[in-house]
């Protein structure tokens, strides 16, 4: 299947993409250009970095093959390549979803798949 890419976003806004069957990106996605995705190793930064303290979140992964030519792998924090999709995201492409809730820490709890 290759590389799981994942997003991480509020409960409420992947239900609303649900129902209505396109995913348009979060305010800074829509202000970016395109949607940001992690790679594996690089979703807990991107939690620890973007969304520190914030409950009721979850975790969904993708196939970067199954996204096509519009995910784009692009230099970002101390020029790592990170996935970037530019167009609409199809929730029915989800191969993974998981919550994402907050320890007694306030860091994330990711599920045993990322490591």
């Amino acid at each position: 299947m290759g590389e799981t890419v994942y997003k991480i976003l509020p409960k409420s806004d992947w239900r609303a993409a649900e129902a209505a069957g396109v995913y348009r990106g979060a305010p800074v996605d829509l202000a970016d250009g395109f949607i940001h995705f992690s790679t594996t190793s690089q979703v807990r930064e991107t939690a620890a970095k973007h969304f520190t303290g914030l409950a009721d979140l979850v975790l969904i992964g993708f196939s970067a093959e199954a996204l096509g030519p519009a995910l784009k792998w692009e230099p970002s924090r101390g020029g790592a390549l990170f996935p970037h999709l530019y167009a609409t995201l199809d929730p029915a492409l989800a191969i993974e979803t998981a919550d994402l809730p907050l320890g007694p820490d306030g860091r994330h709890r990711f599920p045993e798949t990322i490591p």
